[in-house]
C-alpha cells in the first residue's frame, strides 16, 4: 500500500505542474488588459495604464513571468489578488469552506438519492423503483444543473417562499443549491449501480453463490453490490471536479460568496494572481481526492494495487 500511494503521488507532480501552465496561458489569452481594468472608470492615460503594467510586472515576457510565478509558488506565496490587494491564499481560505460546503451536500444527495435507485433498480428491473429512478437518471441527465436551479428559485423562492432565494443563512439555503447541483450526478450513479449490478448479476459466481443456499439480501449485499461499487467509488472521485467547477455557476445564481463565484468575479476582471491561485488550488483538491479514491478502491480491491504499483 505504501508503495502504491508513493507510485500516485509521483504521477500527480508532472499533473500539477501542467495545471500551473495551462492556468497561466489560458488567463493571458483572455482579450483584455488587467492594468486598464482596474483602471476602469478612472479615463487612464496611456501612460498611467503603462505605469501600472510596470508595476504589477505584467510589462515583462510571459516566460519571466511565469518563472517568477512559480518561484512564488516554492515558496507558497500565491501572489497578491489585483482587486484587494491582498494575499490570494487568504482570500481562497475565506471563500473555499462555503464551497466544500455546498460541493459536499451535494455529493450527499447524490449519493442518497441516486445509489439507493440504482440499487434496487439493478436488484429489480422493471419494478416501479425501477422506474422511478430511470425517471431521475433521465431527467437528471437531459436537464443542466444551472437551469434546474433557476427553475427552483422560481418555484421554492419566489413563487411558494418556503425556502431562501440567495444568500448563506443557515442549512435552509443550501437546500435549492445542493438539490440543483447534485440531482445531475445523482443520475450519472443511478445508471451506474443499476447497469452494473445487472451485469453482476448475470455471472457464475452469483450463480455459485444462489446454488450453495444464499438468500437474495446476502446474494446483493455481499457478493453483486462489492463488486459493483468499485466503478462508483471511482465515479463518485472523477464526480467531484466537475462538482467543484458546477459550483461557480450555481453560486452566482444562488448569491453565495463562495470559491466559484470568486473565481468567475477574478476572470471578468482579468485578476490574474487570482485566477491562477484558484485554478491551482481547485486541482490541487481534485488530485486528493482522486488519490483519496484510488486507495479507497486499493483497499475494496487489492488486485488493483498490483496494476498500479511501482
Amino acid at each position: 500500500m505504501i508503495r502504491f500511494i508513493a507510485g500516485r503521488l509521483l504521477v500527480t507532480l508532472p499533473v500539477l505542474l501542467g495545471v500551473t501552465l495551462v492556468a497561466f496561458l489560458i488567463i493571458h489569452l483572455i482579450p483584455g488588459n488587467p492594468a486598464q481594468a482596474m483602471l476602469f472608470g478612472a479615463n487612464p492615460t496611456p501612460a498611467q495604464i503603462h505605469d501600472l503594467e510596470v508595476r504589477l510586472g505584467l510589462d515583462q515576457p510571459l516566460y519571466v513571468q511565469y518563472l517568477r510565478y512559480m518561484g512564488g509558488l516554492l515558496h507558497g506565496d500565491l501572489g497578491t489578488s489585483f482587486v484587494t490587494q491582498r494575499p490570494v491564499i487568504n482570500e481562497i481560505v475565506d471563500r473555499a469552506p462555503d464551497t466544500f460546503v455546498l460541493s459536499g451536500a451535494a455529493m450527499l444527495v447524490a449519493i442518497v438519492v441516486g445509489i439507493p435507485l440504482g440499487i434496487v433498480g439493478g436488484a429489480r428491473p422493471g419494478s416501479v423503483w425501477d422506474r422511478i429512478g430511470r425517471v431521475v437518471s433521465v431527467s437528471g441527465v437531459a436537464i443542466p444543473y444551472f437551469w434546474l436551479g433557476l427553475v427552483f428559485l422560481l418555484i421554492f423562492a419566489v413563487r411558494l417562499k418556503v425556502l431562501p432565494a440567495i444568500g448563506t443563512q443557515g442549512f435552509s439555503s443550501l437546500i435549492l443549491p445542493a438539490l440543483a447541483l447534485g440531482w445531475g450526478y445523482a443520475a450519472i450513479l443511478t445508471r451506474l449501480v443499476r447497469s452494473r449490478l445487472i451485469e453482476e448479476y448475470h455471472d457464475d459466481y452469483i450463480k455459485t453463490a444462489r446454488a450453495k443456499g444464499a438468500g437474495p439480501a446476502r446474494v446483493l449485499l455481499i457478493h453483486a453490490l462489492r463488486n459493483a461499487i468499485i466503478p462508483t467509488v471511482t465515479m463518485l472521485g472523477l464526480q467531484i471536479g466537475n462538482i467543484l467547477t458546477g459550483a461557480a455557476a450555481i453560486e452566482v445564481i444562488f448569491g453565495r460568496p463562495g470559491l466559484g463565484s470568486f473565481l468567475v468575479n477574478a476572470i471578468a476582471a482579468k485578476n490574474i494572481p487570482v485566477v491562477q491561485g484558484a485554478v491551482l488550488f481547485i486541482g490541487i483538491v481534485y488530485l486528493l481526492i482522486n488519490l483519496a479514491v484510488d486507495v479507497t478502491v486499493g483497499v475494496i480491491d487489492p488486485r488493483t494495487r498490483k496494476r498500479v504499483a511501482l
